[in-house]
Protein backbone atom coordinates (compact mmCIF):
# COMPACT_ATOMS: atom_id res chain seq x y z
CA UNK A 1 0.00 0.00 0.00
CA UNK A 2 1.17 3.20 -0.65
CA UNK A 3 0.04 6.42 1.21
CA UNK A 4 0.40 10.56 0.85
CA UNK A 5 0.24 12.82 3.92
CA UNK A 6 0.50 16.05 2.14
CA UNK A 7 -0.40 19.88 3.65
CA UNK A 8 1.35 22.90 5.48
CA UNK A 9 4.39 23.11 7.44
CA UNK A 10 3.77 22.32 10.69
CA UNK A 11 -0.10 20.83 10.24
CA UNK A 12 0.43 17.45 11.82
CA UNK A 13 1.42 15.25 8.68
CA UNK A 14 4.70 13.76 10.17
CA UNK A 15 2.68 12.97 13.03
CA UNK A 16 -0.18 11.05 11.41
CA UNK A 17 2.35 9.32 9.21
CA UNK A 18 4.24 7.95 12.05
CA UNK A 19 0.87 6.86 13.63
CA UNK A 20 -0.06 4.97 10.30
CA UNK A 21 3.23 3.48 9.96
CA UNK A 22 3.38 2.15 13.31
CA UNK A 23 -0.21 0.89 12.66
CA UNK A 24 0.73 -1.00 9.56
CA UNK A 25 3.90 -2.84 10.59
CA UNK A 26 1.82 -4.28 13.08
CA UNK A 27 4.96 -5.97 15.51
CA UNK A 28 7.81 -5.10 13.13
CA UNK A 29 9.57 -1.65 13.34
CA UNK A 30 8.75 0.40 10.39
CA UNK A 31 11.85 1.93 8.82
CA UNK A 32 12.32 5.98 8.57
CA UNK A 33 13.44 7.10 5.68
CA UNK A 34 14.51 10.51 6.53
CA UNK A 35 15.71 12.62 3.70
CA UNK A 36 16.80 16.08 4.80
CA UNK A 37 20.54 16.67 3.65
CA UNK A 38 22.48 17.36 6.95
CA UNK A 39 25.43 18.73 5.56
CA UNK A 40 24.41 22.56 5.68
CA UNK A 41 24.99 23.26 9.68
CA UNK A 42 21.34 24.76 9.98
CA UNK A 43 21.08 25.09 14.06
CA UNK A 44 17.20 25.15 13.26
CA UNK A 45 16.91 23.10 10.79
CA UNK A 46 19.10 20.54 13.99
CA UNK A 47 16.59 21.77 16.33
CA UNK A 48 13.75 20.27 14.03
CA UNK A 49 15.48 16.72 13.34
CA UNK A 50 15.81 16.71 17.07
CA UNK A 51 12.25 16.82 17.79
CA UNK A 52 11.69 14.47 14.98
CA UNK A 53 13.69 11.90 16.67
CA UNK A 54 12.43 12.27 20.19
CA UNK A 55 8.39 12.01 18.69
CA UNK A 56 9.31 8.76 17.07
CA UNK A 57 11.92 7.52 19.71
CA UNK A 58 12.85 3.51 19.37
CA UNK A 59 9.94 2.88 17.82
CA UNK A 60 10.84 3.24 14.48
CA UNK A 61 14.73 2.22 12.61
CA UNK A 62 16.40 5.34 10.86
CA UNK A 63 17.38 5.65 7.35
CA UNK A 64 19.12 8.82 6.29
CA UNK A 65 19.23 8.96 2.80
CA UNK A 66 18.66 12.47 1.24
CA UNK A 67 18.63 11.14 -2.73
CA UNK A 68 18.05 7.44 -3.25
CA UNK A 69 15.40 6.26 -1.46
CA UNK A 70 14.48 3.12 -3.29
CA UNK A 71 17.94 1.71 -2.38
CA UNK A 72 16.61 1.50 1.10
CA UNK A 73 12.90 -0.21 0.31
CA UNK A 74 12.69 -3.88 0.25
CA UNK A 75 9.34 -5.40 -0.24
CA UNK A 76 6.91 -6.55 2.59
CA UNK A 77 8.50 -4.01 4.84
CA UNK A 78 6.90 -0.49 5.97
CA UNK A 79 8.68 2.49 5.40
CA UNK A 80 7.70 6.13 6.31
CA UNK A 81 9.21 8.96 3.65
CA UNK A 82 9.51 11.89 5.61
CA UNK A 83 9.72 14.16 3.14
CA UNK A 84 9.47 14.33 -0.29
CA UNK A 85 9.90 17.74 -0.06
CA UNK A 86 13.23 18.08 1.40
CA UNK A 87 14.17 15.00 -1.56
CA UNK A 88 12.47 17.51 -3.87
CA UNK A 89 15.29 19.82 -2.80
CA UNK A 90 17.69 17.44 -3.04
CA UNK A 91 16.98 16.35 -6.33
CA UNK A 92 16.11 19.89 -8.07
CA UNK A 93 19.10 19.79 -10.55
CA UNK A 94 18.34 16.06 -11.84
CA UNK A 95 15.97 16.37 -14.83
CA UNK A 96 12.04 16.10 -14.32
CA UNK A 97 12.03 13.07 -16.01
CA UNK A 98 14.72 11.33 -13.96
CA UNK A 99 13.10 12.52 -10.73
CA UNK A 100 9.75 11.19 -11.71
CA UNK A 101 11.10 7.87 -12.73
CA UNK A 102 12.60 7.42 -9.43
CA UNK A 103 8.95 7.83 -8.29
CA UNK A 104 7.52 5.46 -10.85
CA UNK A 105 10.24 2.79 -9.58
CA UNK A 106 9.21 2.86 -5.67
CA UNK A 107 5.79 1.99 -7.06
CA UNK A 108 7.00 -0.92 -8.10
CA UNK A 109 8.04 -1.90 -4.99
CA UNK A 110 5.66 -4.24 -2.95
CA UNK A 111 5.90 -2.77 0.50
CA UNK A 112 3.92 -0.30 2.17
CA UNK A 113 5.47 3.32 1.76
CA UNK A 114 4.25 6.26 3.61
CA UNK A 115 4.83 9.30 1.90
CA UNK A 116 5.15 13.16 3.69
CA UNK A 117 4.64 16.02 0.90
CA UNK A 118 4.64 19.84 2.10
CA UNK A 119 1.77 21.96 0.17
CA UNK A 120 3.54 24.60 -1.10
CA UNK A 121 1.87 25.18 -4.08
CA UNK A 122 -0.86 27.39 -2.81
CA UNK A 123 0.69 30.48 -2.83
CA UNK A 124 1.94 33.23 -5.02
CA UNK A 125 4.00 32.35 -7.53
CA UNK A 126 7.84 33.07 -6.46
CA UNK A 127 9.74 35.98 -7.73
CA UNK A 128 13.09 34.10 -8.53
CA UNK A 129 13.55 31.42 -11.17
CA UNK A 130 15.09 28.45 -8.39
CA UNK A 131 11.95 29.20 -5.97
CA UNK A 132 9.20 28.90 -8.91
CA UNK A 133 11.27 25.57 -10.14
CA UNK A 134 10.93 24.30 -6.77
CA UNK A 135 7.66 24.81 -6.51
CA UNK A 136 6.45 23.45 -9.98
CA UNK A 137 8.74 20.50 -8.88
CA UNK A 138 6.15 19.72 -5.70
CA UNK A 139 3.32 20.06 -7.89
CA UNK A 140 4.48 17.64 -10.61
CA UNK A 141 5.52 15.30 -7.78
CA UNK A 142 2.62 15.68 -5.95
CA UNK A 143 0.53 14.56 -8.64
CA UNK A 144 2.62 11.83 -9.26
CA UNK A 145 2.69 11.00 -5.94
CA UNK A 146 -1.49 11.19 -5.79
CA UNK A 147 -1.39 9.04 -9.05
CA UNK A 148 0.42 6.00 -7.70
CA UNK A 149 -0.78 6.24 -3.60
CA UNK A 150 -3.59 4.15 -2.63
CA UNK A 151 -4.87 6.60 -0.56
CA UNK A 152 -3.91 10.76 -0.13
CA UNK A 153 -4.88 12.27 2.75
CA UNK A 154 -4.56 16.12 2.87
CA UNK A 155 -3.68 17.62 6.29
CA UNK A 156 -4.72 21.12 8.05
CA UNK A 157 -5.04 21.93 11.59
CA UNK A 158 -3.80 18.19 12.48
CA UNK A 159 -7.11 16.81 10.92
CA UNK A 160 -6.65 14.36 7.97
CA UNK A 161 -9.39 14.60 5.13
CA UNK A 162 -9.33 11.87 2.79
CA UNK A 163 -8.89 12.89 -1.11
CA UNK A 164 -8.44 9.14 -2.18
Amino acid sequence: MKILYFGGQKSGKSRLAEQRALALAGENKPVYIATYDNSFGDAEMQARIKKHRLQRESRFLTVETPVDIAAHIRPGGTYLVDCMSMWMLNTLEEEEEKVLAQIDKLSTIEAHIIFVLNDVASGIIPLDATSRKYVDRSGIVGQKLAQICDEVYEIKLGLERKLK
